[in-house]
């Protein structure tokens, strides 16, 4: 397999554990925001929008523009979204870098998705698929303990 394809399933797994590792750290952000438990919930529920008004806008766009330009930007905006959202002490704005974040989650997965089979014969593309994706899985295994963990650190 070639090596784009792990970097693509590393980013997933990156983006993936941004976005469960959250639901450990809700308790944390609740009292470090004075907001409660439920309140900061809505980050969750803002990333979940995100990502379901995103993937269709996105993967939309994503066509017009170059594989490489859609996956370099969609990272900028997914980092600099988590930048400003670790430092703001304001909830409303953290709750927009949420969904700034996952509409940059949306538009990679769409763009990784299709060069998954770009990068390979067409007899290996579930494999490529089930690599990329992997990244997801193993998020999903991870994110939440770590972010529990780093929420009672």
């Amino acid at each position: 397999m070639p090596f784009a394809l792990y970097m693509l399933a590393l980013a997933v797994f990156v983006m993936g554990t941004s976005e469960f590792m959250l639901a450990g750290l809700l308790p944390a952000i609740a009292t470090e925001l004075d907001v409660s438990v439920g309140t900061a919930g809505l980050l969750t529920s803002a990333f979940a929008v995100g990502m379901v008004v995103g993937a269709p806008v996105m993967a939309a766009f994503a066509r017009r523009w170059p594989p490489r330009l859609t996956l370099i930007v969609c990272l900028l905006v997914f980092a600099g979204s988590h930048v400003i959202g670790a430092m703001t002490p304001v909830f409303s704005l953290l709750l927009i870098t949420r969904v700034l974040s996952a509409l940059a989650n949306a538009g990679l997965l769409a763009v990784a998705l299709s060069m998954a089979t770009t990068l390979v014969p067409a007899n290996q593309k579930g494999r490529a698929l089930s690599i990329l994706l992997s990244g997801t899985t193993i998020a999903t295994v991870v994110g939440v303990p770590a972010g529990a963990l780093l929420g009672t650190a």
